[in-house]
């Protein structure tokens, strides 16, 4: 198989080296304020290989992908959520169990083996905190030094992990958006691979993952994803993985992908209604890890949405959180708020669903990234006894 970076702009082609992140053309024409111009994915030429998995259709050879078992999770069948909702076929693609607790291990993993490949030594990356944490850990298994740009308002259990793994921690005073244009900024100055999300090419393709494990898992396409969005590149990814199946004929349809975003991160879903992107709204959510000012991945977002007839919502933090509380209280599954913002987006979609379709939540994070905003749920915690209750 072969492989080479196409613009999802001007259809320019390149070869895939660490000295291409952006179509230069595309880019040139790039806003302020505005997403990202001239992001790359990975097109594919030749035949399936023989006894193929998801990891084998991926632009770096084997051998340099480091030791970390990163994919392949389970997909779970919540029977007691299915009676609640009334939908037999709800699925959730558990991606809590990933090594570092984030589906962010997808994208890293492939951005590691890259460096490895190319002699690369270190990453840089900014990020809400699963990124960081991700990029940490999977770099501490291949060898890697990694720096990241984490605004100082993160989860503190997410920054406690970066520096566990061994990490280059620096606190950003500021949003993801200026975590951004610094680390960029950083990888710039001293020729550090950046894995900053979308504007690294991989970091689609690498979660392109997970929508072959569900096809592989199920036998069949789902009729409905959804996906916690905030940058839009997990979005992109999802959609990249069922269009290569699609390329390979493996699968006849690409099913209707519903992007959640928090009323309080709500500029994909503005643009989706307005057709682009204005000027970009303030971000203040619970769900942090989808909290985002300007979506890096947006146009090709759009345009994925415009072309495979998928949609974007939004939800109030509120129902985020009592989604977070539903989903662990009935399948046992404790997953942080922007995780449990694909549940929330379900249950308002829910009832213009035929209750017999095949529905995947995609479930990005585990809850113990973020305890203190599952704390916001829970009245109280008992207090200790002295003496029997019995």
């Amino acid at each position: 198989m072969k492989f080479n970076y196409k613009c999802n702009g001007c259809g320019a082609e390149f070869e895939i080296s660490p000295d291409i992140m952006l179509c230069p053309n595309c880019a040139a024409k790039q806003e302020a304020g505005k997403p990202l111009r001239g992001l790359l994915e990975v097109e594919i030429r030749g035949d399936l290989p023989n006894d193929w998995g998801a990891f084998d259709i991926l632009p770096v050879p084997g051998e340099f992908f480091p030791p970390i078992p990163v994919g392949n999770t389970p997909l779970w069948e919540p029977t007691r959520l299915r009676a609640a909702t009334g939908f037999p076929n709800l699925y959730l693609k558990d991606d809590t169990c990933e090594p570092t607790f984030s589906y962010k291990d997808r994208a890293s993993f492939l951005v590691a083996a890259f460096a490895r490949q190319f002699g690369i030594d270190e990453i840089a990356v900014a990020s809400t905190g699963n990124a960081a944490s991700s990029m940490a850990g999977v770099g501490a298994s291949a060898g890697l030094k990694i720096s990241v740009f984490v605004p100082k308002s993160a989860p503190r259990a997410k920054l406690i992990q970066c520096r566990q793994y061994g990490a280059r921690l620096i606190p950003v005073d500021g949003s993801y958006d200026d975590a951004f244009e610094l680390s960029l900024e950083y990888s710039r100055a001293t020729g550090t691979l950046s894995r900053n999300t979308a504007y690294n090419p991989l970091t689609i393709e690498g979660k392109k993952t997970a929508a072959i494990e569900i096809f592989r898992q199920l036998g069949r396409t789902p009729d409905y994803v959804f996906i916690p969005t905030g940058d839009g590149v997990i979005l992109c990814g999802v959609y990249k993985g069922f269009k290569d199946l699609l390329r390979f004929g493996l699968i006849e349809k690409i099913p209707q992908i519903i992007a959640v975003q928090s009323d309080g991160s709500p500029n994909l879903y503005l643009a989706h209604l307005a057709g682009d992107f204005g000027e970009p709204r303030k971000s203040s959510t619970v769900a942090d890890s989808i909290s985002v000012d300007v979506p890096k991945c947006g146009y090709l977002a759009l345009r994925n949405l415009g072309e495979f007839d998928g949609d974007c919502i939004i939800v109030p933090d509120e129902a985020i959180l009592k989604a977070q509380l539903e989903l662990s209280s009935t399948s046992g599954l404790f997953v942080e708020p922007a995780a449990a913002a694909a549940y929330a987006g379900f249950k308002v979609l829910s009832g213009k669903i035929a209750t017999d379709a095949t529905v995947v939540l995609l479930i990005t994070g585990s809850g113990l990234k973020d305890i203190d905003a599952a704390a916001k749920q829970i009245s109280s915690l008992s207090k200790p006894i002295t003496k029997s209750i019995v």
